[in-house]
């Protein structure tokens, strides 16, 4: 279906004509000011040339006046994948996101590393929704606010590197930041998915008291905490088995994703992770159908180049400086 998106602007169509009427006419040689006094202007062309030219530049006042009320081609509805679901992501990167303690492929890879891959795959997976990204150690920023363009969230994460917000981890201020973002949207819609391996030692709220306002806006909290139990390392007397999560508060945890309608989950290896995000897509559940939306086609441009067109036409004939007499 074809239609013009400002359709009032056509009410500029009488304007030069208006303006004929009002303004006064100017005297031959008023608008130009000619190198001596005893030269006038003549037409080339004659008289056929003087009166096609108005009708073309009349036209291509139209024609502008056309372009500018932007006519558009709108298709045919067609249901979009739009959840109505915001799901903002919360991810440590304190110093100890760097311990290999995780494999992907066969291969030790850093906690942050195995997160990165994992939590990317899982941004793929969330088309329709409206994602954000956080990014906290020291402190907590929030990296990308809201959007639809996941490409745009899974990029910033990918971008990462781990002390890039400090080396301690301030959890609450993670979770202060993306309650205050979700707390404008419908309650149904928001979700937060906190990822860390460590216990909140940093910023200037502490987790509980961010998570009973998370639970009093309505925002669902998916903690995970992430670290092996077991990590075989170096020593003066040879190797010994360590573990690297010993700091790791799983009990905080809990209680954060319990309060507020959420889920605490383990995860000791890239599996366990992996499952973890698989787990809060089957819990939070893409709809089959979204809202409807029309696609519109600018045709703005062909009108456009009518006008120029007709505007380089008109003014085709050329004018010739003549001697008259004193």
């Amino acid at each position: 279906m074809f239609e013009f998106a400002w359709p009032w602007l056509f009410v500029l169509s009488p304007l030069p004509w208006l303006l004929r009427l009002v303004l006064p006419p100017t005297t031959p040689g008023q608008a130009l000011r000619l190198p001596q006094p005893g030269l006038r202007l003549a037409a080339a062309g004659g008289n056929a040339a003087r009166s096609v030219a108005p009708w073309l530049l009349a036209t291509s006042w139209l024609c502008l006046v056309a372009a500018a009320a932007r006519p558009q081609w709108v298709g045919p509805p067609q249901a979009q994948q739009r959840s109505g679901r915001a799901l903002m992501l919360a991810v440590d990167l304190s110093g100890s996101m760097q311990t290999p303690d995780m494999e992907l492929a066969g291969q030790p890879v850093s906690r942050f590393g195995a997160v990165k891959a994992i939590a990317g795959n899982f941004i793929d997976r969330r088309h329709g929704d409206e994602m954000g990204l956080i990014l906290f150690g020291s402190q907590a920023f929030l990296v990308t606010p809201l959007t639809y363009d996941l490409d745009a969230v899974r990029a910033q994460l990918q971008g990462a590197a781990v002390g890039l917000a400090g080396t301690e981890t301030a959890i609450g201020d993670a979770i202060a930041i993306a309650v205050k973002r979700l707390s404008a949207l419908p309650e149904q819609a928001r979700v937060l998915v906190l990822l860390t391996d460590g216990v909140n030692n940093a910023g200037s709220i502490t987790p509980l008291e961010a998570a009973r306002a998370a639970k009093a806006d309505g925002v669902r909290i998916y903690t995970v905490g992430i670290g092996a139990t077991r990590m075989r390392v170096p020593g003066f007397f040879g190797s010994q088995i360590v573990n690297p999560s010993a700091d790791l508060d799983a009990s905080m945890l809990t209680k954060i994703a319990d309060g507020t309608g959420g889920r605490f989950f383990r995860a000791t290896d890239s599996d366990q992770l992996a499952d973890a995000y698989r787990t809060i897509d089957a819990l939070e559940p893409m709809p089959q159908h979204g809202p409807s939306l029309r696609p519109r086609h600018e045709w703005f441009s062909w009108p456009l180049a009518a006008a120029l067109l007709l505007w380089l036409l008109a003014s085709l004939p050329r004018r010739r400086a003549v001697e008259m007499p004193a």
